[in-house]
């Protein structure tokens, strides 16, 4: 098995936490938060999507929120999109690092989430690779229901395998984030996971990608880091969740969790934590609560 990389990768997601929230947040306000989040040191911000905006109404600005971005920051920006013209929306600005797509290995959630099937899916990333490459941008593919399936079809440990090999073997895919959708991740399945892609795919970047609640957060995180993942995305307050999963939003593994976790187990981020705590403090112009 390959050694496990001891250095942490952070990726903060306001445009996950806001997507859903059915008050439009002012473009203003998407610029003044992001910017405290690009103060702080996380290795990416995933701040907006091109996307329909009929499907995710939300995020219809990103293009204007980009352009108020203070830029002169160590933190990368990722971008979800969802078909070739987002992705060649998204490829059109030197400022995006990085382009994100959802493909689940769910039959159903794929159609819920973008109107194809798995093997349109497959043809759909194989596009956005070549368009990532063209744009010298890198693809980070989110393997929804990457730790358990709430519609009854087939999950297990050997099928998320079999999709992580086929997007690295047939399409290059080196970025993998494997994403629990609705909340519905086990530590036991956690800990086989990991090693077992780690151990199978050792030139890819394996993350995670949970959605939480509070009172699960340790055990993922700690079942997680444990099995050697050291990338992870979190959203401060604990905010977001998928429009397009099966019933109520699902919230995403806070920041602040993850946070102090690390800090109880003295396990370095690099993170400026002043600077976090004035970000922490500015969400509270989005997330009232």
């Amino acid at each position: 098995m390959p050694a496990i990389s001891q250095s942490i990768k952070l990726i903060e997601c306001p445009r996950d936490a806001m997507q859903g929230m059915h008050a439009f947040v002012p473009t203003e306000a998407k610029i003044a938060y992001i910017n405290h989040l690009l103060t702080v040191g996380f290795d990416t911000i995933d701040f907006g999507s091109f996307v329909s905006p009929k499907a995710i109404p939300q995020m219809r600005d990103t293009a204007d929120v980009l352009k108020g971005l203070n830029l002169n920051t160590s933190s990368k920006l990722l971008a979800i999109v969802a078909n070739e013209r987002g992705a060649n929306d998204a490829s059109s600005f030197d400022e995006i690092q990085y382009l994100g797509y959802p493909f689940s290995i769910s039959e159903q959630f794929q159609q819920r989430n973008t109107n194809t099937s798995i093997e349109d899916s497959l043809h759909q990333v194989e596009k956005l690779q070549s368009i990532a490459q063209q744009s010298n941008k890198e693809l980070v593919v989110y393997l929804s229901m990457g730790f358990g399936n709430p519609y009854g079809e087939e999950w297990n440990s050997d099928l998320v395998v079999r999709w992580s090999e086929r997007l690295f073997k047939d399409f290059g895919v080196k970025i993998l984030a494997l994403s629990d959708t609705i909340g519905c991740a086990d530590p036991s399945d956690i800990r086989t996971l990991f090693p077992m892609l780690q151990a199978e795919l050792p030139k890819v970047e394996f993350g995670a990608h949970f959605h939480t609640v509070r009172e699960k957060a340790t055990g993922v995180i700690e079942a997680a880091y444990e099995a050697g993942c050291r990338r992870f995305d979190t959203a401060v307050k604990g905010f977001g969740g998928c429009p397009m999963a099966k019933d109520e939003l699902t919230g995403n593994l806070a920041t602040e969790q993850l946070l102090a976790w690390m800090s109880e187990r003295k396990v370095e981020t690099g993170l400026d934590m002043d600077a976090f705590q004035k970000a922490f403090l500015a969400s509270s112009a989005i997330f009232n609560s």
